[in-house]
């Protein structure tokens, strides 16, 4: 495997050394093929917000498997998860099931392109939609943190119809569109957490909205990690904004693999076999996806769960700032729910000229120092770390004490 991974952020290059090798997870915690044991913030980049191993998940997918894992056709489980999908996210009124984040980015590109026979396409810098070719321009993510804005491959052809702005800047974004009258659409995390965890500042998304819809472009939400983790609704419900079409992963396929991608009726009904634009997937739907999903999203209703992460994930965030704040090391600590980051700088980070600030080597020697001190953080200053309702009071407790003897042992 190249790098002996099969995804870039998982070969410790961001931190050195060498990757842990996980042979089981349970609750908050994971545990390595030597038998260490580690309370984890990275619940597999975000799909494990019940925690891993959920007991209720593990005995749907034994009841569903044992009548077959993929059919290729349809079948009533894709019925039921599309309709909580519905039910849950403002802007969706019907839903397409994918494999990926990526697919479900890719896909939804194409749907704007299409529908508005247009090309150009505006992301922001930093942020990370998956690896289609389209996308890896100034990504976050693993690219930034391999050092590799660009990748060698996507064609220069296709990579001039991606035009890029800072996150977090409304002059920039009004620029761009003064400049291009053919852009088909603008795809935006709403909640950054692929340069880390990056919020978006007041009235920025509205910006947005405001923009988009003047000009004739399409809004693309990529919910695909704020889905279901920042409100039930995602990034939309928190920040009452309505996108044009929205991108779903992680949370939703309950730790299988799995994306979705969505919008209003009239929209939607231009992809086939209703529509001209295609699109397609040999196990999109597959019924051990769609049964973790749907056990994860039922529980999900119950708001009581967010508010719990809500609490939590602020005691994690203040008792890690106190413990910097005490040792003498700057950092600054972004939240949005149970999504946050930890950036090694004393100056805001709101896009990503401003999380590049950050000291990647002081974060190595922080990431390794909590490994030893058995806490599992992303290896990587740029990727955001994740609460689960499993992570207890106590927990959290024990995580911010392994933070103050790490913090002054940098000091």
């Amino acid at each position: 495997m190249p790098g002996g991974v099969n995804s870039p952020v998982r070969a410790f290059r961001g931190v050195g050394g060498t990757p842990l090798f996980i042979r089981s997870a349970a609750g908050p915690t994971i545990t390595d093929v030597a038998g260490r044991t580690y309370i984890d913030y990275v619940g597999s980049w975000g799909p494990m917000i019940l925690g891993h191993a959920d007991a209720e998940i593990l005995a749907a997918l034994a009841a569903v498997a044992a009548s077959g894992t993929s059919f290729g056709a349809p079948n009533e489980l894709e019925v039921e998860l599309a309709e909580e999908i519905v039910a849950a996210v403002p802007s969706i009124e019907m839903v397409r099931m994918v494999n990926s984040g990526t697919e479900a980015t890719m896909s939804a590109i194409r749907l704007a392109r299409g529908v508005t026979g247009r090309d150009k396409l505006v992301k922001f810098a930093g942020c990370y939609h998956g690896h289609a070719d389209s996308l890896l321009v100034k990504a976050g993510s693993g690219v930034a943190t391999l050092g590799l804005p660009d990748s060698p491959g996507v064609p220069a052809s296709l990579a001039q119809h991606t035009l890029t702005v800072p996150f977090n800047d409304p002059a920039a974004l009004a620029e761009v569109f003064a400049e291009h009258p053919d852009i088909a659409a603008v795809i935006i995390e709403p909640v950054v957490g692929n340069m880390g965890c990056v919020p978006p500042q007041a009235g920025f998304l509205e910006f947005v909205r405001e923009l988009t819809a003047k000009h004739g472009a399409l809004l693309i939400f990529d919910e695909v990690m704020t889905g279901f983790r920042v409100a039930r609704g995602g990034a939309q419900e928190r920040y009452r904004i309505s996108p044009d079409i929205t991108c779903l992963g992680k949370i939703i396929g309950g730790g299988l693999p799995v994306g979705a991608y969505g919008g209003s009726r009239d929209l939607m009904r231009n992809i086939a076999p209703t529509g001209p634009i295609y699109q397609a997937g040999t196990l999109s739907g597959n019924p051990l996806a769609m049964t973790a999903g749907l056990v994860t999203l039922r529980r999900l209703k119950d708001r009581s769960v967010y508010e719990t992460l809500e609490q939590r994930s602020a005691l994690l965030c203040e008792g890690l700032a106190r413990a910097a704040e005490a040792a003498g090391i700057k950092t600054i600590t972004n939240r949005v729910g149970s999504m946050w980051t930890s950036f090694f700088t004393d100056v805001p980070v709101t896009n990503w000229e401003t999380a590049n600030l950050s000291n990647r080597e002081l974060y190595g020697k922080f990431f390794h120092a909590m490994l030893a001190e058995g806490v599992y953080l992303a290896p990587s200053q740029f990727e955001a770390g994740f609460v689960s309702i499993t992570h207890t009071v106590a927990i959290i407790d024990k995580t911010i004490e392994a933070a103050r003897r790490a913090f002054n042992a940098l000091a």
